[in-house]
């Protein structure tokens, strides 16, 4: 079993930035997928970025050049890194890690990009 806490969201004006930290406690296997996704109102829980163990990437074209991803060493916790901040990344962001078949969800952390 795996539990996961997001933190970092909050309200930020468009062009800034913000970090989202989430922490994995349990179980952790070396081989698996950590990634974010975000649900913004009426609309379908998305895929933003994804670092899959190894070291690959991968980005929604929507915030390519603009959000990274990374994860620490113990794989324990899985970092967003959001610059250039649009109103259309207004949502509440996701904290995922797949492994072992298994898919894991945090309990999400609101995003709010306005002026």
């Amino acid at each position: 079993q795996v539990q996961l806490v997001e933190s970092g969201g909050g309200l930020v004006q468009p062009g800034g930035s913000l970090r989202l930290s989430c922490v994995a406690s349990g179980t952790i296997f070396e081989i698996n997928i950590m990634g974010w996704y975000r649900q913004a109102p009426g609309k379908e829980r998305e895929l933003v970025a994804a670092h899959i163990s190894g070291g690959r990437t991968h980005y929604v074209d929507s915030v390519k050049g603009r959000f990274t991803i990374s994860r620490d060493n113990t794989n324990k916790w899985v970092y967003l890194q959001m610059n250039s901040l649009k109103p259309e990344d207004t949502a509440v962001y996701y904290c995922n890690v797949q492994q072992e078949g298994n898919n894991y969800w945090g309990q999400g952390t609101q995003v709010t990009v306005s002026s």
